[in-house]
């Protein structure tokens, strides 16, 4: 499900609309808890992310009370928000816009007269920034991906999705000042 746009006439570049049912790369968890139903396994998921703010929540709180370093608090922040983004997404996309179709490239539109396509902690969370970089025939001696064409960075992408990276990123890059040692 997508439409496609070149962000300034680059063919690197894109806007791809996408819907993505799961976790990140369209993990779902039915997929290998083949017990769980698509539903159930989605609102685990959502239930799961809805925990993991309030953890990631009491952690900024707790870093700010205890005057921690400002990367940490930066960081956290990026990290939160990205997350609750991605909740918005999952909670409430179902109920306010309708199903997109690839098949008769139907966009989804928001607030249908017939209302959503789900309902509520149902919903996909929309990706849309795509960065492939280059395609080539991987090496016939690469294991399982040998002779087949490669995209290099394939994964489709969103501002929460960003925010949620950069804040790790900067935690990783700045640990040390992020987590001195006292």
């Amino acid at each position: 499900m997508y439409e496609e746009v070149n962000i300034l006439g680059q063919d690197w570049a894109r806007i791809h609309f996408t819907e993505n049912k799961g976790a990140a790369w369209g993990f779902q968890l039915n997929n290998f808890l083949t017990f769980l139903s698509e539903s159930q396994a989605k609102i685990i998921l959502t239930i799961f992310r809805v925990f993991a703010i309030f953890g990631i929540g009491y952690w900024l709180m707790s870093s700010i009370k205890g005057k921690a370093s400002n990367i940490l608090i930066v960081a956290v922040s990026f990290i939160i928000a990205g997350a609750l983004g991605n909740i918005i997404d999952s909670v409430f996309y179902g109920v306010f816009f309708e199903e997109s179709s690839q098949l008769t490239r139907n966009i989804a539109t928001f607030l249908p007269k017939e209302g959503g396509y789900s309902s509520y902690f149902h919903g996909r969370v929309v990706d849309m920034f795509y960065f492939p970089m280059t395609t080539f025939d991987m090496p016939t001696w690469v294991p399982k991906l040998g002779g087949k064409p490669f995209t290099f960075f394939n994964a489709i992408f969103n501002v929460a999705d960003f925010a949620i990276s950069f804040g790790v990123g900067l935690l990783i890059a700045f640990n040390k000042r992020a987590f001195p040692n006292k």
